[in-house]
């Protein structure tokens, strides 16, 4: 019995340290295996990271050349547009227009249309080199007593224009009528020959608050009188056509060439050419409407205010002019 125990004892800790080699060992095989995996979880994800990186890049190179393909087709889009610009200038000064219909194009030159159309050619530059002062002036905070020169100018240019206006009447009041010498998108809001007065008043008003109570007032009432003016106008439109429709379908229409006939046919046109006569005192009407709004307006708006009024009522027919160029450039399927 005391031979054995001291000789168990020692295969008990030779036991003892082989399990702990052991164990130690596993431990070790364990942590080789969890530093494998982990290695192995950074190599796939590398080519995924790479793959990340690449796609931005070439997402940011479609980008790029997304954006330079737009600023060129805006640029090429401006050229065409300052070349039709150019086009429609010389074609105006020329005296040659498209009807209509679109489908024939006519000249202006034998009823003095064209001589009316190339004054107001003329008009328009001089007007667009006062604007040009004009826009200068206020923004170097120019002195009114420099302003007022500059806005008496402008006001007397305005005069000139219903003198030529006048004298075209005369000669082609249809030419005046159907706005031919204005542009597309112009033509649209036309009126007898122009701008409806109480229209470009409601632009001014917003253009230039705050106002002064007075003032407001004074803007008001002068739009009412405006538009009571301009409708008693178009009533007197719509009456002359009415009686210009009964004149020429007096009598029976398709009737066969008798001399009886003749001299009734004769008879309506004497009566319908008397009648026209008076679209000519419309126009000068229409005309003296918005000349004496513009005097008015002026008298109720300080210096500064009137040239800002004034340079508004230029910048809202310049973008006019600017859409009709982008309605006829648009792209056509």
């Amino acid at each position: 019995m005391a031979d054995t125990s001291p000789r168990t004892s020692i295969s008990t800790d030779a036991d003892t340290d082989h399990r702990d080699q052991m164990f130690n060992g596993g431990q070790l095989v364990v942590a080789a295996s969890d530093s494998s995996d982990r290695s192995k979880d950074k190599l796939d994800q590398k080519p995924q990271t790479l793959r990340r990186l690449a796609q931005n890049r070439e997402a940011a190179r479609k980008s790029r050349l997304r954006k330079k393909a737009y600023v060129q087709q805006l640029e090429n889009s401006r050229l065409k547009l300052t070349q039709l610009e150019q086009e429609f200038q010389k074609s105006r000064q020329q005296g040659i227009f498209m009807s209509s219909s679109g489908d024939q194009a006519h000249s202006t030159g034998g009823n003095g249309a064209m001589a009316f159309d190339a004054e107001y050619s003329r008009w328009q530059e001089e007007k667009s080199r006062h604007m040009n002062e004009l826009r200068s002036a206020l923004n170097a905070h120019a002195s009114d007593a420099e302003l007022r020169i500059i806005v008496d100018a402008l006001m007397a240019h305005y005069e000139e224009l219903f003198r030529i206006k006048s004298n075209a009447a005369k000669n082609d009041v249809f030419h005046l009528l159907s706005g031919m010498w204005k542009t597309p998108a112009e033509r649209c809001f036309l009126w007898l020959g122009g701008f409806r007065s109480s229209e470009l008043l409601k632009l001014v008003a917003s253009q230039l608050e705050p106002l002064t109570e007075q003032q407001s007032i004074g803007i008001i009432n002068l739009q009412q009188s405006s538009q009571q003016a301009e409708d008693a106008l178009s009533q007197g439109m719509d009456a002359l056509q009415q009686s210009l429709a009964e004149t020429l379908s007096n009598g029976t229409l398709g009737s066969s060439g008798s001399s009886g006939n003749v001299a009734n046919y004769m008879g309506q046109m004497a009566m319908a050419m008397g009648k026209l006569g008076t679209l000519e005192g419309f126009i000068r009407q229409a005309d003296n409407l918005r000349l004496q709004m513009l005097q008015q307006m002026l008298r109720i708006l300080t210096t500064r205010q009137s040239a800002r009024a004034l340079l508004a009522i230029h910048e809202y027919f310049s973008r006019l002019c600017a859409l009709s160029s982008l309605w006829i450039a648009r792209p056509r399927e």
